[in-house]
């Protein structure tokens, strides 16, 4: 059965700006009441203030307990329970493990894990007590597979995927669902200079249709696009026939990244 969108409230984290605002946009126009969340405060006003529909901005840094706290209520108040969250925000450092800087490392695990389930504890009481709701988690491709320069996200997205499992289990029978978005490289400023592999490169439009089809047709992995469903068949070749598969379908980043091209981004987003 179709579930409505319209009227229902979503928040969603990281939504100034890139996959965020796409999905901002798709659902605001579907008629769902929108609440993004971004640590610059400023372009999530603008992006509100741009988009069709009734969208509202607040201030959100989902790597603190207080902030994300506040968010969450704020958004309660202004308008409504929350029917959705949607876990968008995240960053990317790319390059070889070994020269990753610290900060990077710190910042990808505080944003892309525990930002996720710190937002995924903090939304479930007031889901579970209404017994309705839905969270939904741009994860990545990265999530079954791990492309090289890109060590330390591959495994905050791995991290990703295996805590919803056990998420879904624990909550099956209370209304909640959960549902994890599996995307190939997507056209944003995370992925700016990136190799996309045999998959193509993706525009956040396509992961935000996604959402509004998972939303209507509830379902747990979502990979985009469908290539990204053959990884863990993969794993059952031997060694020798895995390696030479994958290194045919997933991006080196190491060779095949334009790091001068991602300098800007990964400045401001990892020494801001």
């Amino acid at each position: 059965m179709k579930k409505p969108t319209a009227g229902r409230v979503v928040a969603i984290t990281g939504g100034a700006a890139g996959i965020g605002r796409a999905i901002a946009e798709h659902l605001a126009r579907a008629g769902a009441r929108v609440a993004i969340g971004d640590r610059d405060a400023a372009a999530a006003a603008r992006t509100a203030s741009e988009l069709p529909g009734q969208v509202a901005a607040f201030p959100l840094d989902v790597t603190d307990t207080a902030s994300f706290t506040t968010f969450l209520e704020s958004v309660e108040s202004e308008l409504g329970p929350i029917d959705v969250l949607i876990n968008n925000a995240g960053v990317m450092w790319v390059g070889s493990f070994d020269a990753e800087p610290e900060e990077a490392i710190h910042r990808q695990l505080a944003v892309n894990l525990h930002g996720v389930i710190r937002g995924t504890q903090l939304v479930t009481p007031a889901m579970r007590a209404r017994g309705s709701g839905h969270i939904i988690t741009i994860a990545s491709a990265a999530s079954k597979v791990s492309p090289p320069g890109e060590a330390t996200y591959a495994a905050t997205k791995h991290g990703v995927l295996g805590y919803l499992r056990a998420v879904r289990t624990e909550l099956q029978g209370t209304g909640i669902e959960i549902s994890v978005i599996l995307p190939g490289v997507v056209d944003t400023e995370l992925a700016r200079g990136t190799s996309t592999g045999a998959t193509g490169l993706l525009q956040p439009a396509d992961v935000a249709r996604a959402v509004l089809e998972v939303l209507q047709h509830p379902r747990f992995e979502v990979p985009i696009p469908r290539l990204v469903a053959i990884a863990p068949l993969v794993d059952l070749l031997p060694q020798s026939a895995r390696d030479l598969l994958l290194a045919r379908l997933v991006p080196n980043q190491i060779t095949h990244s334009d790091k001068a091209s991602r300098r800007t981004y990964e400045q401001d987003t990892f020494n801001p």
